[in-house]
């Protein structure tokens, strides 16, 4: 089948290698513009760039969809379908009529829970039981088209969003080759209006973990947060990143230190306690709890996430 494939990070990479593994005919690539990154600012491309790049493909990366110019340019392709997935600019519904197809998305979420920027992150804070990824026929609304297809997977107590995002994108790179091999198999469904909730962005403020919450919602947050942007609480002065816990047996005032050794630095919580086994100090390299702790003196009683006056 002869596609346009739109996307920008490892999410879509995965997708972008399984469809060109499956003999499609991938006649153009579109990805965000290249962006600074590292210390040293470099302009780097998106992961599907790289990979496209790898794999001999054509690529764009145009600023905006919305000139007739680019519109133009797709229509010229003569593609059947066009597949999005974690594209970062908004298709106006000039260019999702353009494939005879039109255009299918990779979401991971089980739509319509979880429509919106972060899917992954907030079915995670939210305790959900299970996630999975949806093939869905684009349409104006953000991710309200029909669905075409469903893989679902169980979160486990242990999950975090790294470990949740990798499960999602090797289901989906299957999931959309699946579709696409038999699209008259996969008759788009429309969504139920019952269970809609919105994936709101992320940001660092909300990483901010407070220990008055009961140590379930900490654990999650340490979870949910990982790796980006990263949960978080304060040391005193310092800002102090929560990269491992899990829910342990302790009582005390809601962020205070009561155990700091081998097994790390048990924190008090609303109800309970979190064991914190991995942290990072500002300025410093993630490391085992322990040997945070090792390297510091008079740790239990102190408070965490307590402003200094």
């Amino acid at each position: 089948m002869k596609l346009i494939f739109a996307g920008t990070p490892d999410f879509a990479a995965a997708a972008l290698s399984a469809l060109h593994a499956a003999g499609h005919d991938i006649a153009l690539v579109l990805t965000q513009p290249d962006r600074p990154a590292g210390r040293g600012m470099k302009l780097k491309p998106s992961a599907v760039k790289a990979r496209a790049l790898e794999l001999g493909l054509p690529v764009s990366q145009p600023q905006t969809l919305r000139d007739a110019g680019a519109r133009q340019a797709l229509h010229d392709i003569g593609a059947d379908v066009m597949v999005v997935a974690a594209y970062g600019l908004i298709l106006p519904q000039a260019v999702l009529d353009i494939p005879p197809l039109g255009c299918l998305n990779i979401h991971a979420s089980i739509l319509p829970r979880w429509r919106g920027a972060a899917p992954i992150q907030r079915a995670l804070l939210a305790g959900d039981a299970e996630s999975g990824v949806t093939i869905m026929q684009m349409e104006a609304g953000l991710d309200t088209g029909p669905m075409r297809h469903v893989v679902r997977t169980p979160i486990s107590a242990t999950d975090t969003a790294a470990s949740l995002h990798d499960r999602l994108m090797a289901l989906g790179a299957a999931a959309i080759v699946e579709v696409l091999a038999d699209p008259a198999a996969f008759p788009p469904c429309t969504q139920p209006e019952a269970g809609v909730t919105y994936a709101a962005k992320l940001d660092k403020e909300e990483a901010r973990l407070d220990w008055t919450r009961p140590v379930a919602e900490l654990d999650r947050a340490v979870r949910g947060y990982c790796p980006v942007p990263g949960a978080w609480t304060t040391l005193g002065c310092d800002l102090l990143k929560v990269w491992g816990a899990s829910p342990a047996d302790g009582r005390g005032a809601p962020g205070t230190v009561l155990e700091a050794g081998h097994d790390g630095l048990l924190v008090a919580c609303g109800d309970g306690a979190l064991r914190l086994s991995e942290v990072q100090p500002a300025g410093g390299k993630r490391l085992a709890a322990s040997a945070f702790a090792a390297g510091r003196h008079g740790l239990v009683g102190q408070l965490l996430g307590t402003d200094p006056a």
